[in-house]
């Protein structure tokens, strides 16, 4: 057996945030699991070689999404062909750029964006030559 991690996003409206990943981070929607009242409890989503999920916060089963909380602790790093057109892209669709996007002492180019959910990405790529 092998190990693998991961994660799972909280966020205040899952569907939302599919749509949101899917167009922002040209992810791939693999698996939606949700209850009769239409609560989305697990989803998966493909980027690369990383598959990360999601589901709605419940307050009552102490899932809290980073807004319902004051923000997140955890940064997601994620390595891209071109992350400044992600960064674009994410703002387009109502993410806030939190450290532009520039070329780095330690040879990437890199920043932060904060997703319309609260999660933290820190956008990464070589620096180009």
């Amino acid at each position: 057996m092998t190990s693998e991690l991961q994660p799972k996003l909280l966020v205040s409206d899952a569907d939302a945030a599919i749509d949101f990943y899917t167009k922002a981070l040209g992810a791939t929607l693999t698996e939606r699991v949700a209850d009769d009242q239409g609560l989305v409890m697990h989803a998966e989503i493909f980027l690369g070689t990383a598959t990360f999920a999601l589901a709605q916060s419940v307050e009552e089963w102490g899932w809290c999404d980073p807004l319902s909380v004051g923000g997140s602790p955890v940064l997601l790093q994620i390595d891209l062909p071109d992350p400044a057109a992600t960064a674009d892209r994410m703002a387009q669709l109502g993410s806030e750029i939190v450290i532009p996007i520039e070329d780095r002492p330690y040879g990437k180019r890199q920043g932060r964006v904060k997703d319309p959910f609260g999660h933290l990405w820190v956008l990464s790529g070589d620096t180009p030559s």
